[in-house]
């Protein structure tokens, strides 16, 4: 800081960057971020004498500046503002004064939040996202799939070798334990509890037709979807969520492959494949479950369960468990690629589609069984 008749330099190393002349603070060519810090420390400690009413900033001979020249001058301001000093800007290029509009914070306008909608607005526009976005986005996911589904069983070369067996042993084959035990507990659990009231009325035997209808037509296919939904079903999601977060869908566009086709069908093929087979294992081991029951509670040998068995059973409960299977594959499988392909922001995202997905398929899965209930019955 020098003075020369009464005009104060304001330096900054040995730059010149501005001179004080009274009430006026003319800045020189160029103030950077070179300059910027040392200026507004020897500015203020040059003005901290004398409190003026107002400040006028010339412009005229600036020629250069930058971001943190900007937010020097919004600093001098607002500490001149907190002394009672009213500050103005006169003067410069234009590209100086939009360096400064463009950088400086006071020129960013107030956003106003949006007003709330009203009731109907508001459930207007839910339905209306619902209908185009979710129910009209999974018609075309599904329909893509189902083509070439359908068009990759005449044309075997066009899938990649090995695929649809190795997505039909991550599905099925490693599913298979957690089924047939959680089948059998259900199985024991609903013979054992329906034992009290059949003993009560002396109607031990109806206790194989409760297991084994309940479970054929019912509990073998529900439980088994709803397992394959949270464990494979996830898996799904969570497998194309991270292939999109990580560019491999990008990558696989920019190949020329679809990855609906390369990606989804070979895990709907594996799905479909196995599921029925899951759903028979889950059907057996519920059965026995239920007979361990009855034998132990109800004094019911296992012959007089299998003849039983045998009279009650009948074809149309193994078609429609079967119907089920495959009905439950499909929305499992369609669940969630639909989710997976809707990931957003990174791996935050891959979390949420993933639980998005689970509760879907599951919600879609009950749903379509007791449809499908309603039209075997």
């Amino acid at each position: 800081m020098k003075n020369k008749n009464n005009i104060k330099e304001i330096c900054a190393g040995n730059t010149v960057v501005g001179r004080l002349d009274g009430n006026t603070l003319r800045l020189s060519q160029v103030l950077t971020i070179n300059e910027a810090s040392g200026f507004t420390r020897q500015f203020l400690r040059c003005i901290k004498a004398s409190a003026p009413e107002f400040l006028v900033i010339d412009l005229d001979k600036l020629e250069q500046i930058d971001s943190a020249g900007v937010m020097a001058l919004y600093y001098l301001e607002k500490k001149m503002q907190e002394n009672g000093t009213e500050v103005e800007f006169s003067g410069g290029s234009g590209a100086v004064n939009e360096k400064i509009r463009l950088f400086y914070p006071k020129t960013v306008a107030d956003v106003k939040p949006p007003p709330k909608p009203g009731l109907f607005e508001y459930t207007g526009d839910g339905v209306n996202r619902f209908l185009n976005t979710y129910l009209f986005g999974f018609l075309v996911l599904a329909s893509n799939i189902f083509y070439w589904g359908v068009a990759d069983l005449f044309r075997p070369g066009a899938r990649r070798k090995g695929e649809v067996v190795n997505q039909a042993v991550l599905i099925g084959v490693n599913a298979v334990l957690i089924v047939v035990f959680l089948s059998f507990v259900i199985g024991y659990v609903l013979a054992l509890h329906s034992a009290g009231q059949l003993r009560t009325f002396g109607a031990n035997i109806f206790v194989v037709d409760l297991v084994v209808i309940s479970t054929m037509s019912q509990m073998g296919p529900l439980i088994t979807a709803i397992l394959v939904a949270g464990r494979s079903g996830s898996s799904i999601a969570a497998e194309i969520a991270t292939m999109k977060v990580t560019a491999e869908l990008d990558a696989l566009k920019t190949m020329g492959l679809n990855p609906n086709r390369f990606v989804v069908v070979p895990k709907l093929y594996a799905c479909m494949l196995t599921m029925p087979f899951l759903m028979v294992f889950a059907n057996v081991s519920g059965i026995a479950g239920g007979g361990l029951a009855a034998y132990l509670y109800l004094d019911i040998t296992p012959e007089v369960f299998i003849n039983r068995m045998g009279d009650i059973m009948r074809g149309l409960d193994l078609f429609t468990a079967l119907v089920k299977s495959q009905v439950a594959a499909a929305i499992i499988v369609l669940t969630g690629s639909f989710y997976g392909f809707r990931v957003e922001k990174g791996a935050e995202g891959v979390g949420k589609v993933t639980t998005l997905s689970v509760v879907v398929a599951i919600t879609l899965v009950i749903i379509a069984d007791s449809v499908l209930g309603v039209i075997f019955y």
